[in-house]
Formats: structure tokens, C-alpha cells, sequence
């Protein structure tokens, strides 16, 4: 007689193995469309540099390409991925949390997205251009296109991951593993962190490090007002239900 555990236990496995494959064919789908205009992007991404990157191997276009179209891709994926990880938890979500989704799922596009441009316009030139400063005395400056745009990806995309806080904030309180309190009492070691990350990443000067540790800051700020709204909401729900029981 087979056991019912293991029958549940297979279903989920099929369905997530069902819904990795839904996310993986949407992320080569986007990348393959993003690859047939990799090569104006790339134009657009150079606009500003003065000069032609270089090439140390006939392989390293290629590789320049797939890297910017795996980008675009993972961007437009995002949204894909977090539906498909949505409806395979939702069974087991109270019907109160699965409304988050209707917030959730499209504010982490839209906090990646926001991430991106933050380290993109803003970051990234401002460090660029500290270099360029450091090297131009002693050094000719001459960008290979695979360490460019190796460094534009690490002071754009992690953005991108920091960006999402308010919305996985929001989402763990509907589900009851964070609450307000916690993040609250969390603020110091949250803003070492967050300061340790925005010093290690920027040019070692004051001014930069403000620009980037202010904006990490407030969103924390944003994630625990956030926070606080959802937890309060949900008091109120279960005080509701209780009189009305």
C-alpha cells in the first residue's frame, strides 16, 4: 500500500520541477530577444566613453553580448520567477497573505528595475570617474570590454538585489516571520551591515559613501514602516474575527 506522504511529496516535486522549467524557458526566451538588439544596446551602454573597448580574444564579443543580454534577461524573468515560486507556495499561505501577491509580485521588477538605475546612473559614473582621476598621472586608461562591463554588472545588478528590501520585507511580515519589533531592534547591526556594504563598494571618500549609504538607509526606514503597516493590518484583522467569533 503506498503511502500518501510520498504521493504529496512526489506532486510538489513534479509541480516545482513543472515551474522551474515554465521560469528557465521565459528566462531563454527573453534573453534570445534581448540578443537581437544586444548589439544597439551595446551602443547605448558606450555612448559616453571616449574611446573603443578592447577585444583580447575573438570569443570575448561573444561573451560581451551574452553577459548584457543575460542582464536584460534576468530583469524581465524576475517577475516570471516570482509568480511561479507564488503559486507553489500559495496552498500553504493563509488567504490573508496570497493578497500581497497582487503588491509583490510586480514591485520586484519595479524595485530591480529602480536598484539597476540607481548603480547605473549614479554609481557607476561616479566610481568610473574616480579611477579615471587615480589613473590618468601615471597610467593610459584602456578598457578590455570584458573587465568593463564585468565592472558596471557589480556596481549595478547587487543594487538591484538591495533595492528589493522593502518588497521581501512586506512579504515575510504577511507571512509572520518579521514584524516591526524585529526589524527595529535589528536597526544598528542592519545599518553596519548596510554601511559596511556601501563603504566596500564605493571610492574611499565621504561624499561618495553618503551618496550610496543614505539611499540603503532609507529603505530600510521604507521596509519597516511597511512593516509596521502590514503587521498592524493583520492585528486588526484577527481582533475583527475574534469579536466576530
Amino acid at each position: 500500500m503506498s503511502d500518501p506522504n510520498d504521493q504529496s511529496l512526489l506532486g510538489h516535486l513534479e509541480e516545482m520541477r513543472t515551474r522551474i522549467i515554465r521560469v528557465l524557458a521565459a528566462f531563454l526566451v527573453a534573453m534570445a530577444a534581448a540578443f537581437i538588439y544586444v548589439r544597439d544596446i551595446y551602443q547605448w551602454l558606450v555612448r559616453d566613453l571616449d574611446q573603443k573597448l578592447v577585444l583580447l580574444g575573438p570569443s570575448d564579443v561573444i561573451w560581451v553580448y551574452m553577459m548584457i543580454a543575460g542582464v536584460i534577461a534576468i530583469v524581465v524573468t524576475l517577475p516570471i520567477a516570482a509568480y511561479q515560486a507564488w503559486k507553489f507556495v500559495t496552498p500553504a499561505v493563509p488567504k490573508e497573505a496570497q493578497r500581497a501577491a497582487l503588491l509583490f509580485i510586480p514591485s520586484i521588477s519595479m524595485l530591480f528595475l529602480l536598484g539597476i538605475c540607481f548603480g547605473y546612473f549614479i554609481l557607476f559614473p561616479m566610481v568610473l570617474h574616480f579611477m579615471n582621476q587615480i589613473a590618468a598621472a601615471e597610467f593610459a586608461a584602456m578598457y578590455t570590454a570584458q573587465k568593463y562591463f564585468t565592472f558596471m554588472i557589480h556596481m549595478t545588478v547587487p543594487f538591484g538585489l538591495l533595492f528589493e528590501m522593502p518588497a521581501i520585507v512586506m512579504f515575510l511580515t504577511k507571512l509572520g516571520i518579521l514584524n516591526p519589533v524585529r526589524l527595529a531592534k535589528a536597526r544598528k547591526l542592519a545599518y553596519f551591515i548596510l554601511a559596511l556594504v556601501a563603504i566596500t563598494i564605493t571610492p574611499p571618500d565621504i561624499l561618495s559613501d553618503i551618496i550610496v549609504i543614505v539611499p540603503l538607509f532609507l529603505l530600510y526606514e521604507i521596509s519597516i514602516s511597511i512593516s509596521k503597516f502590514v503587521y498592524r493590518k493583520q492585528l486588526r484583522l484577527a481582533s475583527e474575527e475574534g469579536m466576530a467569533a
